[in-house]
């Protein structure tokens, strides 16, 4: 009987979970926004995924968590940073990886992998919301509109709009003053992508770039923050089609890894994960 792993990532702004077969293809996802009661968050996550596959707790031979939350999940069997797990997901996805770009919504985080999907060097910027993606669901207000619409809305784009604060506080009456001024939706909205896109720039020249950029977070669904980057940089961008679930998927393979490994220990890794 095939042995099924899931991996859960419980960020700031949305929990993602995933389940892996044995030959590393993704069975199942799901997707909730994140809520102060982290184990009934994961524990709904889990049976939805389960749900999706005719499957009970017994079925599942090991969990890995990831995200902020991690640490809360009672029935994970082990947890793993974001970065080492978004790393991993990305390289896994394209082997050619040699740097990740994840932009979550508390922090944008860059990375430099090796040719083995390990982190050698990462830099991240969690000082101000200006710089992630949380802003863009605060401006998206400011705007009238959704964040959905704002990665096709960048790229009509004919009068982008500095936004020069790297507070959030300060970025956000930028906002305000271009609307009050007049200025189109399009055109302020090219703005906050340029500015989320110099501070990712910024942190990925810090680490070293190579020859081969992956985008992954939620971010990574803006096809205007995606023409964005690639502008600045003057390079193509990998994008996956579920760039939101990378880190779960990434934290899936280490527990594949993981139950591989402790079963040829002959550790059990396999035992009941029913509280």
């Amino acid at each position: 009987m095939e042995r099924i792993v899931a991996g859960i990532d419980l960020g700031s702004g949305s929990a993602k979970a995933v389940l892996l077969g044995e030959d590393k293809n993704v069975l199942a996802r799901a997707w909730a926004k994140t809520r102060a009661d982290f184990v009934g968050l994961t524990e709904g996550l889990l049976r939805e995924l389960l749900d999706l596959r005719g499957m009970t707790r017994k079925d599942l031979a090991y969990v890995a968590t990831t995200g902020l939350g991690r640490y809360a999940v009672p029935f994970r069997n082990i947890q793993i940073t974001e970065i080492t797990c978004g790393a991993r997901g990305a390289w896994f996805l394209f082997s050619g990886t040699t740097c990740v770009l994840d932009i979550g919504s508390q922090s944008t985080r860059a990375i430099r992998v090796s040719d083995k999907g390990r982190v050698r060097e990462f830099k991240t910027n969690e000082k101000c919301a200006a710089g992630s993606g949380s802003f863009l669901e605060k401006a998206a207000k400011y705007l009238e509109t959704t964040v959905d619409k704002m990665g096709t809305l960048s790229l009509v784009a004919t009068d982008p709009q500095k936004i020069s604060s790297i507070c959030a506080v300060l970025a956000e009456s930028e906002i305000i003053s271009h609307v009050s001024d007049g200025h189109k939706v399009p055109d302020i909205v090219r703005g906050i992508h340029d500015s989320l896109a110099d501070r990712a720039a910024t942190l990925l020249k810090r680490v070293g770039i190579g020859s081969e950029l992956t985008f992954i977070g939620g971010v990574a669904r803006q096809e205007g923050m995606i023409a964005t980057i690639q502008e600045k940089l003057g390079i193509q961008i990998n994008v996956p089609d579920e760039p939101d679930y990378v880190c779960a998927l990434g934290a899936a393979l280490f527990a594949l890894e993981r139950l591989k490994a402790a079963e040829c220990r002959g550790a059990g890794a396999s035992r009941s994960l029913v509280p």
